[in-house]
């Protein structure tokens, strides 16, 4: 059902793993890691102008609040009027309501997609989703974009000595995939542990990082604070879910995770750690200048010192 994205990843990861493996060993470990951080990259750079929309809607938006609950009181009993003003004003005011979702509903299925390919390295599984092939089948069937010997590769690539297709809850059974199988669930441990721990920091500082920003714009009046209890309660109760609900939930469902995919969470949130920095720095300057606009603006229209305004209702007088 999610061919369509499994394919793509597979190419890409396959094409960053050809690059390296020009400069280092194409069975390497660190060419296999370096293959998926770049595939992290070329993802997000993908991503920043929708970000960058994301982030100028959300602003309008926020200039937007005070005419939508005017319409919100004007059309209180007609449902559908509301409906239409609330469109008619949003397309005046260039917002996209779901431009927002655009960097997240990209990201999920890349997440799950990537997470698919790099399982199916090894298929000798018997569980759900397992295909339960022999060590021999599986070294030997290709997987999507990756041919055998690709596959072949990539199960002999080790992590501090660990495969980068294993992971905390595997069963010991499907070990044998990797051969020699010179690792035990302690060596996957050692090394998955300390990567989902620096996922599920990187994730909260991030969260609040972004938040904290948030906070210093309401403070300094650039951003509204929400003008109801239940807008307060919807915000607080985000606030929470990436501050705590979002890097918990990694934490408790790490042991799923392979450790190529941590490597892939890794990087993502360094590369949302720097373009975060970049994006709210560009930000802020457009909005200085829209700022210095509207003050030019209304300085070139106020009458000269000295001069008496123009009154033309007084002139019709």
């Amino acid at each position: 059902m999610l061919n369509f994205v499994y394919w793509p990843i597979s190419v890409v990861l396959w094409f960053w793993h050809k690059v390296f493996s020009l400069v280092l060993s194409p069975d390497s470990g660190i060419t296999w890691v370096l293959a998926i951080i770049f595939l992290t990259f070329t993802i997000r750079i993908l991503l920043v102008k929708p970000t960058m929309d994301q982030m100028r809607s959300g602003r309008k938006m926020q200039e937007m609040q005070p005419l939508m609950q005017e319409i919100r009181e004007k059309y209180k009993n007609d449902q559908q009027k509301m409906m239409e003003e609330s469109r008619k004003l949003q397309k005046e005011m260039g917002v996209n309501p779901l431009a927002g979702c655009l960097p997240i509903l990209i990201q999920m299925p890349v997440f799950i997609g990537l997470f698919h390919v790099l399982r199916s390295f090894n298929r000798t599984g018997t569980g759900t989703g397992q295909l339960g092939l022999s060590i021999e089948e599986n070294a030997n069937t290709a997987n999507y974009f990756f041919k055998p010997e690709d596959v072949q590769s990539f199960l002999g690539a080790r992590l501090f000595g660990v495969p980068l297709s294993s992971y905390i809850s595997m069963p010991t059974e499907m070990y044998q995939a990797f051969q020699p199988v010179d690792f035990t669930k302690m060596n996957i441990i050692f090394v998955a542990a300390p990567l989902i721990v620096l996922t599920v920091l990187a994730t909260h500082f991030n969260a609040r990082m972004s938040l904290d920003r948030q906070k210093a714009r309401i403070a300094s009046g650039k951003q509204k604070a929400p003008q109801n209890e239940m807008m307060a309660s919807q915000m607080d109760m985000m606030n929470k879910m990436m501050l705590w609900f979002m890097p918990a939930t990694i934490l408790f469902t790490g042991v799923l995770w392979h450790i190529g995919l941590l490597c892939y969470m890794g990087a993502n949130n360094i590369w949302t750690f720097f373009q975060m920095k970049y994006i709210f720095d560009k930000m802020d300057k457009e909005e200085e200048a829209e700022i210095e606009a509207k003050k030019a603006a209304k300085r070139a229209s106020a009458p000269k010192p000295g001069v008496r305004p123009d009154n033309p209702k007084k002139k019709r007088k």
